[in-house]
């Protein structure tokens, strides 16, 4: 089942989700977190000061096994939120309308859409070095009316889709005008 129902007529023509790179961005703190309680040991050897607590980070023991599938289990299930909403937050293209799916948590979900025919300006953004080597941007769709504005973050290849949404607009312009 879809998020949204398609109308007579109109077809999906693009999907984009966030620039993988950002979505790597977001794991690397719990790839971290996941190595810290490995390299802990090791670090507290290192350090003279710090040897009598050592016997804390001692995995050999049931407690210590247990806080450390404990953290690990956190890690995990962060990790997991992380894929989930990068999985799950869209930007969907149709001939029609722009549709907006953002993940707010596990349970909470937010759709919104906009037709083609009320869009006046696109504007693209794309600000530094990382983001410009690798093609990651900002894209803002404004409407007529008092709709807010789209605003879809790192998104890859940004002018190639600003080139779509507008021809698609255009195109939906010209038959909104042509069946008057």
């Amino acid at each position: 089942m879809r998020e949204f129902e398609l109308e007579p007529g109109e077809h999906v023509v693009l999907e984009a989700r966030k620039h993988w790179f950002l979505f790597l961005g977001e794991l690397l703190p719990y790839a971290i977190l996941a190595v810290v309680p490995f390299a802990l040991p090791k670090l507290i050897a290192l350090a003279p000061q710090f040897a009598p607590y050592s016997s804390y980070v001692d995995y050999s023991t049931m407690l210590g096994r247990a806080a450390l599938g404990v953290w690990l289990l956190m890690v995990w299930t962060n990790a997991w939120g992380a894929f989930t909403r990068y999985f799950l937050n869209a930007w969907v293209l149709t001939n029609k309308r722009i549709v907006d799916i953002k993940q707010r948590g596990y349970f909470n979900r937010e759709v919104s859409s906009l037709f083609l025919s009320r869009i006046q300006d696109v504007t693209t953004n794309v600000y530094g070095a990382i983001p410009s080597l690798l093609g990651i941007g900002t894209i803002k769709v404004q409407s007529a009316g008092e709709d807010a504005e789209f605003v879809m973050s790192g998104i890859p290849r940004p002018e190639q889709m600003r080139d779509v949404i507008l021809r698609y607009a255009s195109a939906s312009s010209d038959q909104a005008g042509g069946g008057i």
